[in-house]
């Protein structure tokens, strides 16, 4: 293991340019980081009920979609977003964590409110974020905060709908106030087991309370003790379910030049033959199917009704979707890869894509994570694919210790397969040497992930817009 000295990682700096805004959004996110931060919970739906009462129930202005799941949430719910302005309507988006800056975790039409919005957001209902707080035994957290603010943002645009995907499981999930007439549920796997459940099944008790009474429900292809529960949820509300490989699904699927074609059966029953997608990996056309079905959903199409949406605007949604930092080309000779996989689902799917995409030779990795994670099990996923890989971490307080991640890393690796780089910036210069000592810069690659905050500061590292 080659070890570099310890040294404070480096504060990169989530940021808009310097300015009155700037520093008004960083007062805002000064104030935000006070709060629990999003790893620490008190389960219950009080304190972002008692918001959304004094704000007079912003989050009924709007028809929503609320999408839960362990992977996938994010590039699906960035798929229905640019499906249904492609039909026109006006969306909003709440999707989290961010991949750079906090203002992506509120979308007006498929981009982020600016930083001016987001201050005046905040500010707008802070007031009765602190008659809460005053009221409750327990403060808001950051999270629920976010929440109501996306809420209200969304009821003043106004939105035709609104796109929302969950901070942790479902029930209890701070967004869960909406009464979304789709729930989209991607695959279920095992994350944050301390907080949801040990198994697949009782992590779904959890995710599977966001269907609501007369919804209908789109499911991913799950593992049979989730979809069990997911289904007796949809029988003891009386909603309707749609289930990948039944009722919709992927038909077809072959590798293009930046992506994959791919043919869609939708819950109306129709094909949507020669669909191009521009991201890499069988699980992204997998989140594809789950977006189309959602948004026919959405629009009443299939069932008894059947039919079919314009196959002419489902290409060009689906010819437009963007996911930073998932499965990401950021730069060539060597190949520069980012994607935000944290745990060892969604590991798995990233070994899966780049096997069946890139034809690298030599691919060390750059691996920084959280503490709170399966890491052993998120290493592990990857070592077949990693020839060498450099440890380092993120600047934030989540992110594990450099030294303990090596150490981990070690026994996964082997010693002569470690390096160890606390600051981001030298770890990625020094997975670009590693690479380029295959001689071969057409089949050397470097892979950045771990965490989405990693990801999204290499990102900003390496100058992605």
């Amino acid at each position: 293991m080659v070890v570099s000295d310890k040294a404070d990682p480096n504060p990169y700096t989530l940021r808009p340019a310097d300015g009155d805004t700037g520093d008004a959004l960083r007062d805002v996110e000064l104030e935000l980081s006070k709060r629990w931060p999003e790893n620490k919970l008190e389960p219950s739906l009080d304190r972002i009920e008692a918001l959304m009462d004094i704000l007079g129930q912003p989050q009924r202005s709007f028809p929503s979609i609320h999408i839960t799941g362990t992977n996938g949430k994010t590039s699906t719910a960035r798929m229905i977003e640019q499906l249904l302005n492609t039909f026109e309507l006006r969306t909003g988006r709440y999707t989290s964590p961010h991949v750079e800056t906090v203002t992506e975790r509120i979308s007006l039409d498929g981009a982020p409110i600016s930083p001016e919005r987001f201050v005046e957001a905040y500010r707008d209902i802070e007031p009765y974020v602190q008659m809460v707080d005053a009221a409750q035994p327990v403060p808001m957290s950051f999270f629920e905060v976010l929440t109501g603010m996306a809420y209200a943002a969304f009821a003043d645009a106004p939105v035709d709908v609104a796109v929302v995907e969950v901070g942790m499981g479902g029930s209890w999930d701070a967004t869960n106030v909406i009464d979304a007439a789709v729930a989209v549920i991607t695959p279920i796997g095992l994350d944050h087991t301390d907080k949801l459940g040990e198994t697949t099944g009782e992590i779904a008790v959890e995710k599977s309370g966001i269907i609501k009474p007369g919804a209908v429900a789109v499911v991913a292809q799950q593992q049979l003790d989730a979809a069990e529960t997911i289904l007796r949820r949809a029988v003891e509300v009386d909603a309707t379910v749609a289930r990948e490989g039944m009722e919709f699904g992927v038909i077809r699927r072959e590798l293009a030049i930046g992506g994959q074609l791919v043919t869609l059966r939708g819950i109306g029953g129709e094909e949507y033959e020669d669909v191009f997608i521009p991201l890499h990996g069988e699980h992204q056309a997998h989140n594809a199917a789950l977006a189309l079905a959602a948004v026919e959903a959405f629009f009443g199409v299939g069932g008894a009704r059947g039919g079919q949406l314009d196959v002419d605007k489902i290409r060009q949604a689906f010819s437009g979707v963007s996911s930073p930092g998932r499965l990401e080309v950021v730069r060539r000779s060597p190949t520069i890869i980012l994607d935000a996989a944290h745990n060892p689902h969604g590991a798995r799917a990233t070994v899966s894509a780049i096997s069946e995409s890139f034809g690298f030779t030599r691919l060390v990795g750059v691996i920084g994570t959280s503490g709170d994670k399966d890491v052993a099990g998120l290493l592990e996923a990857f070592e077949p694919i990693l020839a060498e890989v450099v440890i380092t971490q993120n600047s934030t307080h989540r992110a594990m210790d450099v030294d303990a991640l090596a150490a981990l890393a070690v026994e996964v690796f082997g010693e002569d397969r470690v390096q160890v780089e606390p600051r981001l910036d030298d770890a990625i210069a020094a997975a670009v040497t590693l690479a380029e000592e295959e001689g071969d810069l057409g089949g050397a690659g470097v892979l950045v992930t771990g965490s989405v905050i990693t990801v999204g500061e290499a990102r900003l590292l390496l100058g992605r817009k």
